[in-house]
């Protein structure tokens, strides 16, 4: 993929390509890329390019997002995700279209948290509100959300038990701009991480954090 990661804003993910034969790209593929540079997304999270798996399609870029605090490079203790958006001009049939979008969320919490019987369902309901509520255009939704319950033993029994919430979600976008699309996962992954919807009409589970280590 001729793409890499720029420098820019924190509230923002700039991608500028790394060769001359951008020509080669197609031009529905390059028109969705130009609206992910320009996502704005929420202060608490940062989002970056990193390389895109190469089996999935012929074109494709990936995201990575963590809450804040987190250092570069190391996934954040509050909430870490990853963005997929593949591109395949054959339109395979699974997918219903030439876009198919992957993503990734999770976030740890408190065991008592882990254990509610709607922690799931809550979770996926917050990413379909979430893009819903940008007025995103998609189909084909798919998904699973996984509740995690740890106990440390040996030198990791100081740990205690713990949590977490993993939601791994995919579906096909009908419209070649992005933007609402990222910024919708950008949001699920912030309420997963424990912080107040950015938007009204949604409830927020008590999902009190339970960093390990």
């Amino acid at each position: 993929m001729p793409y890499h990661r720029a420098r820019e804003n924190d509230s923002s993910v700039r991608i500028v390509p790394t060769t001359s034969s951008t020509p080669s790209t197609p031009p529905e593929f390059a028109a969705a890329l130009e609206t992910i540079r320009g996502v704005q997304s929420r202060s608490e999270l940062v989002i970056s390019e990193i390389p895109a798996p190469g089996q999935l399609a012929p074109w494709a870029v990936a995201l990575a997002a963590d809450v804040r605090p987190a250092r570069h490079g190391i996934d954040s203790d509050l909430g870490t995700g990853r963005f997929i958006l593949l591109y395949d001009p054959d339109e395979p049939e699974a997918w219903g279209g030439r876009f198919r979008i992957v993503c990734f969320a999770q976030a740890p919490l408190e065991t008592d948290i882990g254990l509610d019987p709607f922690l799931a369902d809550v979770a996926w309901s917050w990413l379909v509100d979430a893009l819903d509520a940008r007025h995103a255009k998609y189909t084909a939704a798919s998904g699973t959300a996984t509740k995690i319950i740890s106990t440390g033993f040996g030198e990791l029994a100081r740990q205690g038990d713990g949590s977490q919430i993993e939601l791994r979600a995919s579906w096909t976008p009908l419209e070649n701009d992005i933007t609402a699309h990222v910024e919708g996962w950008g949001e699920l992954l912030c309420m997963l991480a424990g912080l107040p919807p950015a938007g009204e009409g949604v409830s927020l589970l008590s999902t009190r954090r339970n960093p390990r280590g």
